[in-house]
């Protein structure tokens, strides 16, 4: 793909948007654009149906989590133009309590996406058909791809075949934490390493 075309495309769709954006730049071959939630779905739906730029091929929608920022969420949307052979990165930003409008109506294919960002990250989409958890526990708490997520969490689920259900306990951690040396068999180590009894009994 030519950088030429990814900046005419930049400079097109800058134009034609206008104060819908609020930046756009070229960044590993794709165009990535900046708006609103308030313009989300404007923006998508004038990527999808304008003759230049055609984006017609809904890729995916992620979520990214910034704590630091005042508006820690990023939502990510990624399309794909097959006429134009190009790609578009746009990006809305968000906090935990804002809501940011669906896109189901510009992209059907957002349905279980948004879904996804709302479980795994707490994102609160308005106007979604269906907004509930779609890869976590019916009664699931917290939302584990945050970064301030425990990393054992408080409680595990798990089938109990012997009660026929599903069951809640606390975390039980079966193994010990192990320390490691961290060094290699050439720097020395302060264990036998398979192989070693044959050249002690050489010896």
């Amino acid at each position: 793909m030519d950088v030429s075309d990814l900046m005419d495309l930049q400079t097109y769709v800058g134009e034609r948007l206008g104060d819908k954006l609020d930046g756009a730049e070229l960044a590993f071959d794709e165009l990535n654009l900046t708006t609103t939630a308030e313009n989300i779905c404007a923006v998508l739906r004038f990527l999808r149906d304008d003759v230049q730029t055609q984006f017609i091929s809904f890729v995916d929608i992620c979520g990214v989590d910034y704590p630091e920022r005042r508006k820690r969420f990023e939502i990510v949307y990624h399309l794909l133009s097959p006429r134009q052979n190009m790609r578009v990165r746009v990006r809305v930003a968000t906090d935990a309590e804002t809501p940011v409008p669906s896109v189901v109506d510009v992209f059907p294919g957002a349905d279980w996406f948004e879904r996804e960002a709302y479980d795994m990250y707490g994102i609160l989409f308005t106007g979604h058909p269906d907004l509930r958890r779609l890869l976590t526990d019916y009664g699931f708490e917290g939302y584990p791809l945050r970064k301030d997520f425990p990393l054992t969490g408080f409680t595990e689920v798990r089938y109990d075949d012997a009660q026929k259900r599903v069951v809640y306990e606390p975390v039980e951690l079966r193994q010990e934490f192990r320390n490691f040396d961290f060094l290699s068999p050439w720097e020395g180590t302060d264990y036998v390493l398979p192989g070693d009894e044959k050249e002690t009994k050489a010896n």
